[in-house]
């Protein structure tokens, strides 16, 4: 295997310090070349110190002097797409965060890079454009989600057609077997505290309201050609299946391995060959015991808005995805409470009208104006919260 030259965008969160980490583990495979930061300017000072790539972009000012001699800058607006588009990286992983990963995606597959993926906000969105870039250019998308990486390894086992459905599993967060009506009192900082992953702020929320599995149900249908009424969720807390695909045979294959985002994101890398990881080995007679349970979507609301939005199409995924964002946002600053998250979302849905969006421009535009509106109805229940108490 030649050494694969890679640039990590979002380097300073979960993802991209994990990717990192994987890269640092095998270098007669890998090579750093570049590293992207929005934020955490310390942590991409120390992680440029260490690991000395050879090309650094964020998006804000810092002292540059902080850095290794030789180290090329890049500063400023549009910072972490100019990295994505060099031509140097053989592979671009992509783990920035939210819908600020959609324009570096772009940039990416237009150089012809392969890009693991690890954001669903970006496919969520930017269905169309994707799937126009992917034509004209040579680039790839390779997912590093566990539950969309255990899928597109599943469906290694046999062609489309023969696919019966697509079982994403979820943790189901702190608080799947909670009464609804007591999830009312949920603060933002247990909703942060997630069972089992080690996550980013957004995406542990996310986890918390099943909205991120909702954003991967939909990304499921767009990455793998496959319409709402084949894609199934499960609840399964021990999160050592990843996903499954059930085959019209009645086969169903299972990815299976102890928790761990670097398992993907080598995966991502390799692909299509497996080399040797210093991640846990399974083994299951000292797990406890497996179990899996199905959703009440009357009673996660996040989901059945999901299959509603995917079903509806155009640019209805977009408004999902940016009403969240907008909501969890308030929910985090103590503006909403923790249902009100669902409030703000199904509020935004109703609002809209669906259109298709073909450009970066109109994405960006119309994401615009469902956060808009979704701050709209965030200060009619913050005002609602402060005339009940």
């Amino acid at each position: 295997m030649m050494i694969k030259q890679i640039s990590v965008l979002g380097c300073t969160g979960s993802i991209g310090r994990q990717s990192l980490d994987v890269i640092a583990s095998h270098p007669e495979e890998m090579a750093l070349f570049g590293i992207a930061a929005r934020s955490g300017i310390d942590t991409l000072i120390e992680q440029t110190n260490r690991f000395r790539p050879r090309v650094v972009a964020c998006e804000t000012a810092f002292d540059t002097t902080l850095l290794p001699e030789g180290t090329e800058v890049i500063l400023g607006a549009g910072a972490t797409s100019k990295l994505a588009a060099m031509q140097e990286a053989d592979v671009v992983v992509n783990g920035v965060s939210g819908f600020s990963a959609l324009a570096p995606l772009i940039e990416s597959l237009k150089a012809g890079k392969r890009v693991a993926l690890a954001n669903k906000e970006s496919i969520v969105c930017g269905k169309r454009l994707i799937d126009h870039v992917l034509a004209e250019y040579s680039g790839e998308i390779l997912p590093v989600d566990s539950e969309q990486s255990a899928i597109f390894q599943c469906l290694q086992n046999g062609k489309k057609k023969e696919v019966d459905r697509l079982i994403l599993t979820a943790s189901g967060g702190p608080f799947w077997r909670m009464p609804r009506e007591e999830l009312n009192s949920i603060t933002p900082e247990q909703a942060l505290a997630h069972p089992t992953w080690n996550m980013g702020k957004k995406i542990t929320i996310d986890s918390a309201t099943l909205f991120n599995k909702g954003l991967e149900v939909i990304e499921a249908a767009y990455l793998f050609d496959l319409p709402a009424e084949q894609i199934d969720v499960v609840i399964h807390p021990q999160s050592i299946v990843h996903s499954m695909v059930s085959y019209r045979d009645g086969t169903c294959m299972a990815n299976m391995s102890k928790p761990d985002m670097r398992l993907p994101i080598q995966y991502a890398i390799t692909y299509p060959e497996r080399i040797a990881s210093s991640c846990a080995q399974l083994s299951l007679y000292q797990e406890q015991p497996l179990t899996f349970h199905k959703p009440d979507l009357e009673r996660f609301l996040s989901l059945k808005m999901a299959y509603e939005a995917l079903k509806a199409g155009l640019s209805c995924p977009l408004v999902y995805n940016g009403a969240n964002e907008a909501a969890v946002e308030a929910f985090c600053s103590g503006t909403i409470g923790f249902l009100d998250i669902e409030r703000v979302v199904d509020y935004t849905l109703n609002q809209h009208t669906p259109k298709a969006l073909d450009t970066l421009e109109e994405i960006m535009q119309e994401d615009r104006l469902a956060r808009e509106v979704a701050t709209q109805m965030v200060e009619r229940v913050s005002q609602e919260r402060r005339n009940r108490y």
